[in-house]
């Protein structure tokens, strides 16, 4: 079942630790430095059995400004969280951002904590009341009950649990499994078991046996043991804080921060569209190429934000930004971030991924910042399946795979395939390779379907006397290029609508036929009449050109090639050509030969036809290419059948 992660935040020293110590029993600061400083440093973990039946996993989060970036890492697992505020101090600098953080990472429900109730009166707790809630308005904590608490005492403490109970009892517990993925917030090795991570299960279910990829690397090893607070298990599903021993991979080559996943479930990528709210309490504008500090799972990444939409973001204002990484990621769409100035390190706002592996988009005109905001304002209004389409339209002529469009949406399996089955039937997504499900969009192939027809049309105007473009000559000169499946492709579906015609390797306009020029004419009686008087000894091409020295080279090789189309000739290689009726006699003299005397070789094939080296091996190697003979040494025989 669905465990639920509650996250404590609030300023340092505001009784975060102590207050889950009352709750659990479980003391969360392990290093000896947390204990002797008497602050959390690391993130701490423990658990509590509610009266309803469900255990919660708590995270107990640093509160010192110093080490935001592991409260982020933290914060980012969060389904509830108890906001800590000391009732001796109130609102302090790190109860602001911590909220901010919680607001930015989509943290939805919670609890205030008012600790150190012990040191006021109640005239004071009353004032803080206050405060908080006044701090609290308009936000998703507006509603939430308000609990004084003594940790030491143990006042208050039971209250807490009697709400976490409630909330938890209230939650549908229902999950659709897909790809298990975790972000790794710890990685050791124990001595007799080797390497082990630890972190809060995001998503899916995993088991003893199974594969985990570690995203960017790409490096996968296998799952020895799980633990899920400290009992071992056999499978671990979405919301339990987990730690899996692994085999196959060591301690140093896994990194905290990395994305422990399902294999092939997440592409790396070092550019992502996303959604950012930028903070009101920002003293200045948020400029284009700002250095920042991205905090997504439990990673942080150095990156720059490229606004898509404007020139700068205001404070209090949000929009749709590129994240250019210095480092490659693995993320899917929804999932939230945190963005930190570079230095002096402050929060300065965050949202939601919109697109894990988007291209690069422009932005210096005003007229691809309009455009950005039309393709963001359609994807807004979009639903699954059209969003899908728009995803394959930008993959271009290239297209996209099934296995990597569930990559790139973090959609899967079923669902992916319900989703895909009304553009698929409908035509606005072709399938172009059946056996790795590629897609391109319709809207693609329609263009390249023009420019295939553009071209051929184009071709039959520059060469009149030539029956057809070659297949691969026309793919050599499509732009944006493409490969041989998806031309295949193209071409069938031109064939089926009545547009081109295909014979062989030769593409042409339907119903196109060469017609010869009066002067052609002339030159195609000439040449045929050639071919016809030199029977087996004829002239080779360049010879044939001396001949009509008068016409244009281009004109002559192109009515040689008509001819050839009308069986009139017969090309034997690049620089001989036979008369059709010549050959075919030479055809039968041979087969009568061979049926008589069992084979032929070059001598005795010289002999009976009276040619010399020059015609006698092309011939001879021609029979052999039409499949009339076969070579064994130096002898021919009748190919069978």
């Amino acid at each position: 079942m669905r465990e639920i992660i509650l996250g404590t935040a609030g300023h340092v020293d505001h009784g975060k630790t102590s207050l889950i110590r009352a709750l659990t029993g479980i003391e969360t600061d392990r290093l000896k430095e947390e204990k002797e400083r008497g602050i959390t440093i690391e993130l701490g973990f423990a658990h509590l059995d509610l009266p309803c039946g469900h255990r919660i996993g708590i995270v107990d989060v640093p509160g010192h400004e110093k080490f935001i970036r592991n409260m982020v890492a933290g914060a980012a697992g969060m389904d509830l969280v108890a906001f800590v505020i000391a009732a001796d101090e109130g609102i302090m600098p790190q109860t602001v951002e911590h909220f901010e953080i919680c607001r930015l990472l989509g943290v939805r429900d919670g609890l205030i904590v008012l600790t150190k109730k012990d040191t006021v009166d109640q005239d004071w707790l009353d004032m803080v009341g206050e405060e908080v809630r006044e701090f609290f308005a308009g936000s998703f904590l507006a509603e939430a009950p308000i609990v004084p608490v003594d940790s030491l005492s143990g006042e208050g403490i039971d209250e807490i649990v009697r709400l976490l109970d409630a909330k938890v009892a209230a939650i549908n517990f229902q999950e659709e499994f897909g790809p298990f993925r975790l972000a790794v917030d710890r990685v050791f090795s124990m001595k007799g078991f080797g390497t082990v991570i630890t972190g809060t299960s995001i998503s899916g279910r995993i088991g003893t046996g199974d594969e985990l990829t570690f995203y960017p690397g790409g490096l996968t090893a296998k799952i020895r043991g799980i633990q899920v607070h400290g009992r071992d298990v056999a499978l671990v599903e979405a919301g339990h804080r987990t730690a899996i021993n692994l085999q196959g991979i060591e301690k140093e080559q896994i990194n905290r921060g990395d994305m422990a996943a399902s294999p092939g479930s997440m592409i790396p990528a070092t550019i992502l569209d996303a959604e950012c709210h930028c903070l009101s309490s920002l003293p200045k504008e948020l400029k284009n190429r700002t250095q920042v500090r991205v905090h997504l799972g439990t990673r942080e990444i150095v990156g720059r934000v490229s606004l898509l939409e404007s020139e700068t973001l205001t404070p209090g204002t949000t929009s749709r930004i590129q994240l250019l990484l210095q480092e490659p990621v693995a993320a899917w769409p929804g999932d939230r971030y945190v963005l930190r100035s570079y230095s002096p390190i402050t929060t300065i706002g965050g949202g939601v991924i919109l697109d894990s592996g988007p291209k690069k988009r422009k932005r210096a005109l005003e007229r691809d910042r309009a455009a950005n905001r039309d393709h963001f304002a359609a994807l807004a209004a979009a639903d699954g399946d059209q969003r899908l389409v728009m995803l394959v339209e930008e993959c271009g002529a290239k297209g996209i795979t099934a296995d990597r469009l569930a990559a790139r949406t973090g959609v899967f399996s079923k669902r992916l395939k319900k989703q895909l089955q009304h553009p698929v039937s409908t035509g606005a997504l072709l399938v172009v390779d059946s056996e790795s499900q590629r897609l391109v969009a319709a809207s693609v192939a329609d263009s390249l379907n023009r420019r295939i027809v553009d071209l051929v049309a184009d071709f039959h105007r520059r060469n009149p006397l030539k029956s057809g473009l070659a297949k691969e000559e026309l793919r050599s000169q499509l732009r944006p290029a493409v490969d041989q499946k998806l031309l295949h492709a193209l071409l069938a579906g031109l064939v089926k609508k009545g547009g081109i015609e295909q014979e062989g390797a030769e593409i042409r306009i339907k119903g196109h036929t060469v017609t010869l020029q009066v002067d052609e004419q002339a030159m195609e009686q000439q040449i045929g009449a050639l071919y016809e008087k030199a029977g087996l000894a004829p002239p080779n091409l360049k010879e044939v050109l001396a001949a009509f020295g008068d016409y244009p080279e281009r004109h002559i090789r192109q009515v040689i090639e008509v001819l050839i189309a009308k069986g009139t000739l017969i090309k034997i290689n690049e620089a001989l050509c036979f008369h059709a009726p010549a050959i075919r006699a030479l055809q039968e003299e041979v087969v009568a030969y061979i049926r008589r005397e069992g084979e032929i070789d070059a001598q005795r094939f010289k002999d009976l036809t009276g040619l010399t080296r020059k015609f006698s091996i092309p011939l001879l190697e021609y029979f052999d290419k039409i499949k009339l003979t076969i070579r064994i040494d130096d002898r021919r025989v009748l190919r069978k059948g």
